[in-house]
Parts: structure tokens; C-alpha cells; sequence
């Protein structure tokens, strides 16, 4: 099945992603003791082939399934370099690090609470926006090799082919100045969508 999204209904999906990223960066910014911006999202019908082409070499997958209230999960991509800064940050550095060092264990387990506490205050904000509860589980970290995809494809069920790629500029203090990707399924997005049409009294 293909599934299209016209104009007014990628608007949607991006105030929705604008209001909860948008809040997730105000939790960000405790956690790292420095300004976080997560704004301007750039809304994207792409295929699954697509998701990676971004990047090179290595990415960091955080992936998060709803358990209460939606059906469906997400991930959030996030450069290596940049997962370097934020868990530099986050255990009391000073966030310079090197390009070109390495992910450990603990950077994914530090990096796995901080997308943990964000996108728990992103559900409150969709439970909010789409009148709902909403509950998400604890996420799960992979390092991904973007020229093997077969640990992303088992991270969604179905074969849909279209996703929905919504790409953020995150700055953090003059450390970082860059993107943050949220993917998730069609189907997911327009769930949310008829959601946010009830609660604005239009019909979906």
C-alpha cells in the first residue's frame, strides 16, 4: 500500500513535531547544563531506502515505541559526533571532544537516558496536543552502519515502504550546530494527524 500525505497534512505533522521537540529541548538543556535549541523541523514523505542517505559511515539509532495511547514507534538518528558532545556534557565535560572518537557502552547508556527523559516530556506534550495518554517505553540504542540497513528494517513491522523523516536543527551552546532526524511510519503519521484533527474539531 502507498501512502501520500498532502501539503495541510505534512503542516500538521510538523506543528505537532515543533510543539513536542520543541519542549524535549528545555529537558535536554538540564541534563547538559547548556541552551538547547530543537527547532525549525523539515517534513519528508521519503521510502525506506532513504532513511540513511544523510549520513556517512556511522549513526546513532534511538529507537522508542509507544505502549500507551499510539500505536506505533519512532527513531530519532543522531550523528556520532554529536552523541560524543552530549554525553561529554552530561557526566560534567566540557563537550570538546574529539571527531573521531569512540562510542562506548557508557556514551549509548548515557545517551539512551537523555533520549529517554526527552522523548518522555515529548509524549506529555502529545498527550496534551492530541487530548490522549501517552506512554512510551524505555528506548533502545543501536550504532548503525548506514551501509547495512538490516538493524533498521527490523525495526518496523510491515512492509509499508513510505516514512515520514522530519529533520531538526539542534544547536547546543556554541558546541553544537547541527541535525537531529525523527523517523517514523506513515501509518503512525497519520494516525497522529486524524488524532490532532478531532482535538481541533475538523474532521479528519
Amino acid at each position: 500500500m502507498i501512502i501520500e500525505l498532502n501539503a495541510a497534512q505534512i503542516d500538521v505533522l510538523g506543528e505537532i513535531a515543533n510543539i513536542s521537540m520543541g519542549n524535549s529541548a528545555t529537558t535536554l538543556s538540564l541534563m547538559v547544563n547548556r541552551k538547547v535549541d530543537i527547532t525549525t523541523p523539515i517534513v519528508k514523505v521519503i521510502r525506506r531506502s532513504e532513511a540513511l542517505d544523510d549520513y556517512e559511515n556511522t549513526c546513532i539509532f534511538v529507537q522508542i515505541h509507544y505502549i500507551r495511547g499510539l500505536n506505533g514507534n519512532n527513531v530519532l538518528i543522531l550523528k556520532e559526533e554529536d552523541v560524543l558532545v552530549l554525553t561529554d556534557l552530561m557526566m560534567g565535560g566540557s563537550g570538546v571532544v574529539q571527531k573521531d572518537g569512540i562510542i562506548t557502552e557508557l556514551h549509548l547508556s548515557a545517551v539512551s537516558e537523555a533520549m529517554n527523559q526527552m522523548m518522555g516530556t515529548a509524549a506529555t506534550s502529545l498527550s496534551s496536543l492530541l487530548n490522549i495518554t501517552t506512554d512510551i517505553s524505555t528506548p533502545e540504542v543501536n550504532r548503525i552502519d548506514v551501509e547495512s540497513v538490516k538493524i533498521f528494517e527490523r525495526m518496523f513491522d510491515g512492509a509499508n515502504d513510505r516514512f515520514i523523516k522530519i529533520a531538526f536543527k539542534m544547536t547546543v551552546g556554541d558546541l553544537i550546530d547541527s541535525t537531529m532526524v525523527q523517523l517514523f511510519p506513515a501509518e503512525f503519521a497519520i494516525d497522529m494527524i486524524e488524532r490532532f484533527g478531532l482535538t481541533k474539531g475538523v474532521k479528519g
